[in-house]
């Protein structure tokens, strides 16, 4: 990774790091629009009211101001509003909240249910450590539909996501998927009303344990013995299959909601099982802290990295985005690529073939063979050969040198009769050439990234 930098939590990669991130992105990219979903970017900036509508996330908000203001004070002031002044401008800290508001914007000009994915940089302000980072790529899919969007998209969501992060080069994964309204029907089926209270407690089981989740439960929210013991029952379930239903109605308790989530849930871990085998658990402590979720929920882990965290959430959003009347359900999952690729870099699970994307360095004889070396780069590269010329016209021995040090695989030279000549400088082969046609391997056309 490059050097530790000055400022925490933003990193920077060097360029065969960078390499293996756009590895990630390009994979990504290419799975989510061979399902169809169309790429939109959103603006960085959102303002204070429409971050904080949903959730309780104000305090990781990094607020955006200037300096000084028009009276030319400190911004102090100015950085202590932001939070009561919803019209303060701020850095989105995720992809959806950004995603709901253009959807209401440009409703007009989309064509319903709307499929999209969007790669961008998000910012956080959250304590560093491994896998959290301040600023960090995320790569979001989404379906929204104007009215209703019928539930077979929560299926098909958790289906792509399967898809995409099988094609990376990562250890395998578990999608961890529960029902927030198959918990909140519970919840309210034992008699606890503050369900969103509960799920936040929930939510925080593998950070501090059943324990102290039982007494968040009694102290906060007022939960008896029983109701704590129930609530913690229900969260202990986890199966591969479908058997979640079962275990979920021995514990005797009986709900509208309750009975909806665990069709819903039912049907997505079905699917999964079928499509995705060995991918996908019903895990019914997963309960996502944000507010805006209201039904299917999932993260996902790494199996043997479960330290890391989710490297990829979401779920289905019914009132997220509104405009009068007019509502806009969605269900989306979105994947923590720089999590991802941090992890990738300092386990060593995956590498770039090459440092740097040229194939080959066309070598100079002379200052004066400049010219004619560029018109060999220009055939190559129009036959998408990544070529550069030698900046200078030093002895052959230190340009193929420069090559071996830059990880360049390839050296072309010319002599003075215009004779052509190419060198594998990994295994000192040297081949006659035309640059019109020589071409080469296929396995050398394009940096790699490969598991390691």
């Amino acid at each position: 990774m490059a050097r530790t930098a000055s400022l925490s939590g933003f990193p920077e990669w060097l360029p065969e790091e960078r390499l293996v991130e756009l590895h990630v992105l390009d994979t990504l990219r290419r799975t989510f629009e061979l399902h169809g979903f169309s790429s939109i970017e959103t603006r960085a900036v959102e303002t204070v009211g429409q971050l904080l509508r949903k959730g309780e996330i104000d305090k990781e908000v990094y607020g955006l101001s200037r300096l000084q203001d028009d009276a030319g004070d400190a911004a102090d002031a100015a950085s202590a509003s932001h939070k009561a002044d919803p019209h303060a401008l701020a850095l989105h800290f995720d992809l959806t909240v950004p995603f709901a508001r253009f959807v209401v914007e440009n409703s007009g000009y989309l064509a319903f249910p709307f499929r999209r994915y969007q790669i961008q940089k998000v910012w956080r302000g959250e304590r560093p450590q491994e896998g959290r980072a301040r600023e960090f790529t995320q790569a979001d899919i989404d379906i929204v539909g104007d009215g209703e969007l019928p539930f077979r998209y929560d299926v098909e969501i958790a289906l792509v996501i399967a898809e995409a992060l099988s094609a990376l080069p990562i250890p395998d994964f578990l999608l961890r998927i529960n029902n927030r309204k198959l918990a909140e029907g519970f919840y309210n089926g034992i008699g606890l009303t503050d369900t969103a209270g509960v799920l936040r407690s929930i939510d925080k089981l593998e950070k501090i344990g059943p324990a102290k989740v039982a007494e968040l439960l009694k102290s906060e929210l007022g939960a008896t013995e029983e109701q704590t013991q129930a609530a913690l029952k229900l969260a202990g379930i986890r199966t591969p299959d479908t058997s979640f239903v079962e275990q979920v109605r021995a514990l005797g308790v009986s709900n509208e909601l309750l009975e909806e989530g665990l069709n819903e849930l039912e049907q997505v871990i079905a699917a999964a099982v079928q499509r995705a085998p060995g991918k996908v658990v019903a895990d019914l402590s997963i309960a996502r802290g944000l507010d805006y979720y209201t039904g299917t929920v999932v993260e996902t882990v790494l199996v043997g990295h479960e330290q890391l965290g989710s490297i990829c959430s979401g779920g289905r959003y019914d009132a997220l985005a509104s405009k009068g009347n007019r509502k806009f359900p969605g269900v989306g999952l979105s994947i923590g690529v720089t999590r991802l690729v941090s992890r990738i870099l300092s386990q060593d699970l995956a590498k770039a073939s090459r440092a740097v994307p040229t194939a080959v360095l066309v070598a100079l004889n002379d200052d004066g063979s400049w010219g004619a070396a560029q018109d060999v780069a220009a055939q190559l590269r129009a036959r998408g050969i990544a070529t550069e010329v030698a900046a200078k016209a030093e002895k052959f021995g230190k340009q193929i040198k420069f090559a071996d040090r830059r990880g360049i695989p390839f050296v072309w030279f010319t002599d003075d009769d215009g004779k052509h000549q190419v060198k594998d400088i990994r295994t000192g082969e040297q081949v006659d050439a035309d640059p019109a046609t020589w071409a080469p391997a296929e396995e050398d056309l394009h940096v790699r990234v490969t598991r390691a």
